[in-house]
């Protein structure tokens, strides 16, 4: 069975749940990271030696990295997909990781989550919070010509970016109009995977 190390909401580890429930896999989940530890072990660090979650175990093959994981289930488990589909989807979540999450949302999420009040650096927080908002334009506007960013259907390429979104429309904070990103949102929010394993209470 698929062995799959990490919290619960973790945005990386939710990437994996969600694409494991969504192609129906069975599996088992060990809480690892922040308050639950594990990751300082020697035994994990001998898994992953970058000591981060998720880490799957799929039948002694380990691997690591949310978006490589995705991936590599989705590939195994899905019907093949044209080399001009695997790019495209490829490509959106590679924007999440390098452009949305790592250049402007991340800072927005752990500043007003994940840092104490007196800590935050409300400057940097209000530019990150500007800057997704101009980087989601980007997304609206690729929305206007399909439904998904994998295409005509659901697929990998949404998961990532599905992830962060929900964290964009869960805080209270001011949001530019993107009526073509609202709605591939509320279409992700009728997905039972989705809602299990990403629409958390953010913490």
């Amino acid at each position: 069975m698929l062995k799959i190390w990490g919290r619960g909401n973790s945005v990386n580890v939710q990437k994996v749940l969600w694409a494991v429930d969504e192609i129906g896999l069975p599996h088992e989940r060990v809480n690892a990271g922040r308050e639950f530890g594990v990751v300082d072990t020697p035994e994990y660090a001998a898994l992953n030696p970058n000591r981060l979650v998720p880490t799957i175990d799929d039948d002694g093959f380990i691997l690591w990295k949310s978006n490589v994981i995705v991936r590599y289930l989705w590939q195994k488990h899905r019907p093949p997909m044209s080399l001009r589909a695997f790019a495209e989807a490829d490509r959106w979540m590679e924007w999440y990781s390098t452009t949305f999450w790592d250049a402007a949302m991340r800072t927005v999420f752990w500043g007003l989550v994940r840092t104490p009040p007196e800590k935050r650096d409300l400057a940097a927080i209000e530019a990150a919070r500007k800057k997704t908002g101009e980087l989601l334009a980007i997304v609206d506007a690729a929305l206007a010509q399909r439904p998904y960013l994998s295409g005509d259907a659901f697929g990998m390429g949404d998961i990532p970016l599905g992830c962060g979104v929900w964290r964009w429309y869960a805080l209270d904070i001011e949001r530019p109009g993107l009526p073509h990103l609202d709605a591939w949102f509320a279409r992700l929010k009728e997905r039972p995977a989705y809602a299990k394993n990403v629409m958390l209470p953010l913490s």
